[in-house]
Parts: structure tokens; sequence; C-alpha cells
């Protein structure tokens, strides 16, 4: 009797669908990465012990900085969320949600997919999320907020792939939405290439 044990299966790979530089994928991390960096300060008033969204956005921050992509987007981004999952109320939930996704948008694939545009845009969603729980003349228009941060690249990385429907959960709605406004960008504003030379 043959008692050697099988290799595990490889998931067999997809053949990228178009293009995607990882100097585009760092600019998808950016935005997610600096919408995250706003709600951050709200999880930590509730957790102040509790690091893993600022780890997140850490690992967020060496790629969007010139590191490769690593164990460190892939470890911290899960942990982000299971903090956001054991947090005491929906504005840490979220905002924690917003650093795991930050982190995780480093894994963005060039798959004509319409899921891969939560990895674009999911932070983005759960910051607005957040912005509607705790409404202040400060934050605005909280999705004109958003889009401001998005950089024509990012813009130009989102339309590759196939519009995102609208789920059945707030923040999906609020997916569906960015998506369906920034594929709607005409022509840059003043504070876009503004934001653009910051970064």
């Amino acid at each position: 009797m043959n008692l050697r044990s099988e290799p595990p299966l490889r998931r067999k790979q997809r053949t990228p669908d178009f293009a995607l530089t990882m100097d585009e994928i760092r600019a998808v991390t950016a935005f997610a990465m600096t919408s995250a960096e706003q709600v951050l300060p709200l999880f930590e008033a509730c957790h102040p012990d509790d690091s893993r969204p600022r780890d997140a956005l850490a690992a967020a921050a060496a790629f969007v900085h010139g590191d490769d992509r690593s164990r460190a987007q892939r470890v911290t981004a899960p942990a982000a969320h299971r903090a956001g999952r054991e947090a005491a109320a929906p504005v840490p939930f979220h905002a924690a949600m917003a650093a795991g996704d930050a982190a995780a948008s480093a894994y963005l694939h060039p798959l004509a997919d319409a899921a891969q545009v939560n990895h674009i845009l999911r932070a983005s969603a759960h910051t607005i999320r957040v912005f509607e729980l705790r409404p202040s003349d400060e934050y605005g228009d909280s999705v004109e907020r958003i889009v401001d941060l998005a950089t024509p690249l990012v813009i130009d990385v989102l339309r590759r792939y196939p519009r995102i429907g609208a789920g059945a959960n707030r923040v999906s709605q609020l997916v569906h939405q960015l998506d369906h406004r920034l594929r709607d960008e005409r022509t840059p504003s003043p504070r876009h290439e503004r934001g653009a030379e910051r970064r």
C-alpha cells in the first residue's frame, strides 16, 4: 500500500487580462491608505492599546514608499480586520476595516473581475461610512472628500476593471457609488494635481 502523501494542489494562476505596473498598484495603495489614515484616530480613541490597524497602515506605507509587497501586508491586513470585528462599536469597526483594506490593496490583481474593485475602493468606502456615522462640518461631503484624493492614475487603473454592482450592505453600496463617481470624472481638478505632487 502506498502511504506517500500527495503534494498539495497548487491553485492555477490566471493569466493577467491587462497590464498593471507596480507603480500603478502603489498609487492605488496610496489612495486607500490616505483615506484610511483620516479615521485611524477614531479607532485608537476607543482602543488605544490595539496597534493592529496602525500596523496595517505602516505596512501599506512601506509598500507605497518603495518596498516590495511582502508578508507584512498579508499579515497586517487580516489582523486589522480582526481588530475591527473585535471593536466595541461601528465607528472603530469601520476605521479598522479601512486600515486592513489599505494594506490588502497592495495585492490588487490585473484580472477583469469586478471583485478586484474592492481592493481599490473598499478602504475608502469604510472611511466614508465612518464619516456618515460621525457627521461633522469638518468632513463636508464625504464622498467628494474621497473623490478629491483619487489621482488621475488611480482613476485610470479603476477604469480597466468591470463596474461593480451594488451589494446589500452600506459599505458595498458606497463602493458602488464611488466606482461610478470616479469613472465619470472627466477632467482632474487642480486638487488632483496637487495631490499627485505631494505623493
